[in-house]
Order: structure tokens, then C-alpha cells, then sequence
């Protein structure tokens, strides 16, 4: 990968506000943002965990049954 192409995608992160830059001196250092990927998980993966979830507790209580 080029170095242009990975300026261009650290910018899209940058502005997709995914990613926290700190400027030390001359370096730009790029850090992953949680906030916006929590938020994400939140809306819209929790939805589906949930339903597997209660199923494998559903089979744990009828597997301890027998």
C-alpha cells in the first residue's frame, strides 16, 4: 500500500471521527476512537447477541435438567 493511499484513509477515519490524532513534535500519531464504535455496537449488534444469547442459556438450563 502506498503512503498516499494511507494518508487518504486515515483522513476518511479521521473524518468519519473513528480515529484520535495527537501531535507529538513532527509525528502525528493516529489512536482508534471507542466512543463511535461502542455506539455501533450498541444500535445495532446488540440487537442480534441478544437472541443467541438467551438461546444458549435456554440449552444450558435444558441440558442441566437431565
Amino acid at each position: 500500500m502506498t503512503r498516499q493511499a494511507v494518508t487518504q484513509h486515515l483522513q476518511l477515519l479521521e473524518e468519519a471521527n473513528l480515529v484520535a490524532i495527537v501531535w507529538q513534535g513532527r509525528e502525528k500519531l493516529h489512536y482508534i476512537n471507542p466512543v463511535p464504535l461502542h455506539e455501533i455496537h450498541r444500535r445495532w449488534i446488540a440487537k442480534f447477541e441478544r437472541s443467541r444469547l438467551d438461546a444458549l442459556h435456554d440449552l444450558k438450563k435444558k441440558l442441566e435438567e437431565n
